[in-house]
């Protein structure tokens, strides 16, 4: 039984979240061109320059009317719904539904992941990024369940004012309920499975909405008169053990909302940050300052639950309408001192004095978990000591923003420009 105590979840009253994107390759082609809203779109690679082999990544809902899906082979996707660049306007095709066909376009997809990561990071302290579109968050020490119905509401609209995607956002008190709860309602859903319920959500749905459970194991199920979700839990454990190995009684576990994993994050962070727009552009110093030392205590005690010092600390700010800039410090060796990540950023802030600003950001990085003596910072004024840090300030040319600063400190980000637009993988 799923009870209030979470029996086989790893702790009591776990809160996870799992954060999925909705048709992620589809909605960043709409956002770079909003005349394909409304429209059958299919990403895909194998119909450009006289090629014969490829696949769909990703087709609209739209698109999926006419039987078009992920992983479909893109010649069956064009039987289904003809390229229209392809249809002639008297041809025998032109009174055929038509779709429009983008080729995949990873660097830009891989821009936007970013923005949206940097809005997950931002609304929790534990983050698992699973995939370029999809993340497990662990909000337990953060939200309570009288609060999530609010606060995956404001994630969702963050996320979308920040990234122009939608998301769909499951919350329940364990990982693979989370995951059940973010596909319940998708396009665009928010679910939430609170502790107690989860046997009950997961009874009437198919079983393949089981996490593990896929085509074949499904037909398999179905063999022993299991269906539904309903079904797999209530199974003698033994019979799905006989048929299934270990694995069997794993995915009874999770049908009856028993899951012992913890949402744990893929290996260190290589930065923390912490971001925060304004309701409308502002010039006014005093605010701007105000807004940066906020952001920089915010960080600065981030960095501190989970052990980190850091040797770059730096800001982001942002332009109307979304033009961004981006500075950092280096800093002589790994510190941890909130007093001094207000200062560089209100130094790096001085740039900006006259500048009209919608969002701002402060960010630390380099960052550092083994224990060790702090770096001596003797004489440093918000300056390091001569020949001992650098600033990095260079600014793109025609107005695109700068990411010099970041580059060096983050090998593995994009640091592209699309559409005048800049990548910002690793702020947050």
């Amino acid at each position: 039984m799923d009870a209030e105590r979470l029996p086989g979840t790893s702790r009591s009253e776990q809160v996870v979240a799992h954060v999925d994107m909705d048709c992620f390759y589809a909605a960043c082609e709409r956002r770079r061109d909003p005349e394909l809203d409304g429209e059958a779109l299919v990403v895909g690679m194998g119909y450009e320059g006289g090629e014969t082999h490829g696949a769909v990544a990703t087709a609209s809902y739209e698109a999926r009317e006419y039987g078009v899906e992920s992983a479909m082979a893109i010649s069956e996707a064009l039987e289904r719904l003809p390229r229209r660049a392809d249809v002639a306007e008297d041809s025998e095709e032109a009174d055929r539904e038509t779709g429009v066909y983008r080729p995949v376009d990873m660097d830009f997809y891989e821009s936007v992941a970013a923005e949206v990561k940097a809005v997950l990071h931002d609304h929790a302290d534990v983050v698992r990024e699973v995939s370029i579109d999809e993340a497990y968050l662990d909000i337990t020490d953060q939200v309570g369940w009288d609060e999530v119905e609010a606060w995956a509401s404001d994630l969702r609209r963050t996320i979308d004012a920040e990234a122009a995607v939608a998301a769909s956002v499951g919350v329940a008190p364990t990982m693979s309920a989370a995951k059940v709860a973010s596909d319940h309602d998708k396009p665009d859903g928010q679910v939430v499975v609170r502790p107690g319920e989860v046997r009950d959500f997961f009874a009437p749905l198919p079983v393949e909405a089981v996490h593990g459970v896929g085509p074949v194991t499904a037909r398999e199920l179905a063999a022993l008169d299991i269906e539904t979700a309903g079904d797999l839990a209530a199974a003698d454990p033994e019979t799905v053990e006989r048929q299934f190995g270990e694995r069997g009684r794993e995915i009874r576990r999770y049908a009856r909302g028993e899951d012992t994993r913890s949402v744990t994050p893929k290996g260190d962070p290589k930065s923390l940050s912490r971001e925060s727009a304004f309701t409308d552009a502002v010039d006014d110093s005093e605010a701007k300052r105000q807004k940066v030392r906020t952001l920089a205590r915010a960080v600065a005690d981030r960095a501190g639950r989970q052990d980190a010092r850091y040797q770059t600390i730096g800001i982001k700010v942002v332009e109307p309408p979304f033009d961004v800039n981006t500075r950092a410090r280096s800093l002589p060796g790994p510190v941890a001192d909130a007093d001094l990540v207000e200062s560089v950023a209100l130094d790096l802030l001085g740039e900006f004095e006259d500048v009209a600003v919608r969002k701002l950001g402060v960010r630390v990085s380099n960052l550092d978990f083994s224990a060790g003596e702090q770096a001596s910072l003797t004489g440093f004024d918000g300056r390091a000591e001569a020949g001992g840090a650098e600033e990095d300030t260079g600014d793109a040319p025609d107005g695109q923003t700068s990411l010099a600063a970041f580059e060096d400190e983050c090998p593995d980000g994009d640091t592209s420009t699309v559409d005048g637009q800049a990548s910002l993988d690793q702020f947050g």
